[in-house]
């Protein structure tokens, strides 16, 4: 690897489906230059994943943007994390506190290659990142690596 390799900025993207037609979705991806979608939802054949469900977003992505998919759910926080978030029995600064402890004792580092990360997007239900662990797992990594830039579509 050349030291301009070492200097090139990974960009990361990430993105939720909810409340966005399919239309505007892969709109957005396909706009981005998004090369690989990323999907750390915990589950992906949902009826309520829509256009999104696994068999089927492999499908557009691959015809309409022209990128790869890969489920990666070692991503995703736990069941019963999710359910407490959910039914409200923790806030969000408990389920980020104990989502970022899963992804720590995970490494989730370690599973990935930074360079073939670079026009990758993490995929998620939440239309805001804000309160969305795609968000945690790009800051994470982004701590991790070097020269990660963090695009929210």
């Amino acid at each position: 690897m050349s030291e301009l390799d070492n200097e090139r900025t990974i960009r990361i993207f990430t993105i939720g489906y909810a409340g966005r037609t399919a239309e505007e979705f892969f709109t957005i991806l396909k706009q981005a230059g998004i090369q690989k979608v990323i999907d750390v939802r915990l589950y992906n054949t949902s009826q309520l994943a829509g256009f999104t469900k696994r068999e089927d977003i492999k499908y557009f992505l691959r015809t309409i943007v022209g990128s790869d998919y890969i489920h990666l759910p070692m991503m995703a926080p736990t069941k019963e994390l999710l359910n407490d978030y959910k039914k409200g029995l923790i806030s969000w600064q408990q389920y980020e506190t104990q989502f970022k402890e899963i992804i720590t004792q995970r490494q989730i580092e370690r599973h990935l290659i930074p360079q073939n990360m670079d026009m990758s997007c993490f995929l998620c239900s939440e239309a805001k990142a804000d309160k969305c662990h795609r968000r945690l797992v790009a800051e994470y990594l982004a701590k991790h690596w070097q020269n990660v830039s963090i695009h929210h579509l």
